[in-house]
């Protein structure tokens, strides 16, 4: 970096498809001469990626404004947050510049603006894969912008629009740069993966000379031709999913669902606006675990939304009982400024949410637990993620960065480093982890 170049100071916050986001502008300003800081003092701006799903979310972004304010003076928001640029102005009437969700040439319009781009592009050329905020060894692909869905506690249709899903050959070409750049592991990413393709009626696309619709499947399947695990998150639980078990049984993607099923009572699904076939999901996930044994499934729960009775709450315990779900999250439901659901009825006291959050994370623990003991004596091939000289970290095929366990290789072991497949037999487990050594 030399001392005239322009240089930008980011924060990314929020979920992985903001963070797809983020490293889309960084990529589009690298490739324009712009250098990155990573102090706010020695940036001559900052652009602030933000979330606005929950309040909590919104109050982290506000928190980060207010800090790069006062670290930087100079800064311009953009993300979901800045769909209600009123509410971001009244906290912050000094920001620069407001942008709404994946709107790149808004944002670089706005760094225009206020920091003109460099006159020779060409000082700081980017790697084909873009600039990537995840380690080298995954990323995050997304593959669709929007949802179709109106969730009652949901305000994203709000904020990042419909459906809209990037052509096949587009999504393969992005993921072949990636994987020829070094990434072992693609996550695939969206609003609603299971949807992929719907808004353009599965239009037909190109691929290396070969007709490939936009669909899913057909994604899955050519991703799987690639030498990099393939995981899919956000799949909601549509009929099209049966199709991706045999892909899983063949090994070509990885056997992990990331499926949002929220709850198990089939009145509140209907007050969420989900589907409400409990017992047709039950089944269906029986089914998939015949194709599949191997198959792990994660998913969220949401208590104490508007209304849920004390046989609603046990109605859900009683369905993540018989589902035994391998990874699960639960939140106590938190009002979203728009969404549909605060005009409900019949709130939860905050007392009981946590009362029953506490219940269902005891009846999820245990289930965990069993869960990973049925690991002892496996033999699996894990991703390294990081080497130290005590231990290797690293995840096997059933965990996602950042959200589920991790497999933990004890001692020092020369030769490998992050980004390795490594096979090893599983001996133990604590809380969350497994226990393994090499074989």
């Amino acid at each position: 970096m030399t001392s005239s170049e322009p240089t930008i100071g980011f924060v990314s916050l929020g979920c992985p498809k903001n963070l797809v986001d983020s490293e889309r502008i960084l990529t589009q300003l690298r490739a324009e001469g712009y250098g990155l800081s990573p102090t706010y003092q020695d940036a001559d701006l900052v652009v602030i990626n933000t979330c606005g799903f929950i309040d909590a979310a919104v109050e982290e972004s506000l928190d980060a404004i207010g800090e790069a304010l006062r670290g930087n003076g100079r800064v311009i928001v953009t993300g979901c947050l800045g769909m209600r640029e009123s509410h971001v102005r009244a906290a912050h009437p000094e920001v620069l510049a407001i942008t709404g969700p994946h709107d790149y040439e808004a944002v670089m319009t706005a760094v225009h603006a206020h920091l003109p781009r460099p006159h020779d592009p060409f000082t700081a050329l980017i790697p084909p894969q873009g600039i990537k905020l995840t380690p080298r060894h995954y990323a995050y692909l997304k593959i669709s912008e929007g949802c179709n869905h109106r969730c009652s506690f949901c305000i994203i249709p709000s904020l990042r629009g419909d459906l809209v899903s990037r052509p096949i050959a587009e999504v393969l070409g992005e993921a072949e740069r990636l994987v020829e750049s070094g990434v072992r592991e693609l996550l695939v990413v969206s609003q609603d993966t299971s949807a992929y393709g719907v808004d353009l009626k599965y239009r037909m696309d190109f691929w290396r000379g070969r007709p490939l619709a936009t669909r899913l499947t057909e994604l899955a399947r050519e991703l799987g031709q690639l030498p990099a695990w393939t995981r899919l998150h956000y799949v909601y639980p549509y009929p099209n999913v049966d199709d991706l078990l045999p892909l899983m049984a063949d090994g070509l993607i990885l056997p992990y669902l990331d499926m949002p099923l929220q709850h198990g009572s089939q009145r509140i699904l209907r007050a969420m606006r989900r589907p409400a076939a409990t017992e047709k999901v039950l089944s269906r996930i029986a089914r998939w675990r015949e194709i599949c044994p191997d198959l792990v499934l994660r998913s969220t729960f949401i208590v104490g939304f508007p209304g849920e009775t004390e046989d609603d709450f046990d109605q859900l315990l009683e369905f993540i009982q018989t589902a035994a779900l391998d990874r699960v999250g639960c939140f106590a439901y938190s009002p979203v400024a728009g969404a549909a659901a605060n005009a409900l009825p019949d709130w939860v006291p905050d007392e009981v949410k946590q009362d029953r959050l506490q219940r269902f994370m005891e009846i999820q623990a245990e289930i965990s637990r069993d869960k990973l003991a049925l690991q002892i004596g496996r033999e699996i091939t894990v991703l390294i993620d990081d080497v130290s000289d005590e231990r290797i970290v690293a995840r096997g095929p059933g965990d996602a960065p950042e959200v589920d366990g991790l497999v933990i290789i004890e001692g020092a072991w020369e030769g490998v480093a992050p980004g390795d497949f490594m096979q090893v037999q599983v001996t133990g487990y604590d809380e969350h982890d497994l226990i393994a050594e090499p074989l």
